[in-house]
């Protein structure tokens, strides 16, 4: 996430930066995009050697990548089953939801101790700047910005779509302040993204959008209601699905 301005503004110019990515790094990102994306389907295998001739890396880098997967969540490694893409099943909803809540819940209760039923702007500008983001994917332009034709559906970056919504559930958790919870939500990371994956069917780019921007407004009147009736729902959209 971006650093803002006391306007809560991104600087002009800023540009992340950090070590090149390793081989076991890129690997990772790859077969971390085919399960996102869907295009690796619950409970698939992940064959080492099938992935070291594709991707051109050693099966040492290939293991070393698959066993960062099973660390996120988003693989299984069973004796004699190999590594396989984890299945999503209801027991894993109703875990991963109510961890979520526990944090997200908390998170807002103690931004609402802090700021009362109006955040300041520079607290909100995460969000904000997320809920922009997302729109820009469907063509709506940021807020301050013109407006483009929008965007067929099929063209839509879903997976680009469902980590600015990652982020935007990150920038709540962060107006808590509190490093532990930040630190325990960001480690839901890749999981969430999986959540998000199963839950897509559901939403178009608009409804995610317009959902997520009455949301900001509710944390702030109405608190910790807000953000746990909005995971009660998600959480029935897959159950009842």
């Amino acid at each position: 996430m971006p650093p803002f301005d006391a306007g809560g503004r991104v600087p002009e110019g800023h540009e992340p930066s950090g070590p090149a990515p390793t081989a076991v790094d890129r690997v990772t990102d790859v077969v971390r995009s085919e399960i996102l994306s869907g295009t690796l389907a619950a409970d698939e295998p992940l064959r080492e050697e099938a992935a070291s001739e594709r991707l051109g890396v050693s099966r040492h880098t290939v293991r070393a990548a698959f066993q960062r997967l099973v660390a996120e969540r988003l693989a299984v490694a069973a004796p004699y089953r190999g590594v396989r893409v984890a299945s999503f099943d209801r027991e894993t909803i109703i875990a991963l939801q109510q961890l979520r809540a526990a944090l997200e819940v908390e998170a807002v209760r103690i931004a609402g101790e802090r700021y009362g039923s109006a955040w300041p702007d520079a607290v909100l500008a995460p969000a904000r700047y997320a809920l922009d983001r997302m729109a820009a994917l469907g063509g709506a332009g940021f807020e301050t910005g013109a407006a483009h034709p929008p965007q067929p559906a099929a063209e839509i970056d879903w997976l680009e779509a469902e980590r600015i919504h990652a982020e935007f559930h990150g920038a709540l958790v962060a107006a808590s302040g509190s490093p532990r919870i930040i630190e325990a939500h960001g480690a839901l990371g890749s999981e969430l993204l999986l959540f998000l994956l199963h839950v897509r069917p559901h939403y178009t780019l608009d409804t995610l959008v317009a959902e997520h921007r009455a949301l900001l407004h509710e944390v702030q009147t109405r608190g910790p209601d807000a953000i746990r009736e909005h995971l009660e729902h998600s959480t029935a959209l897959l159950l009842g699905r």
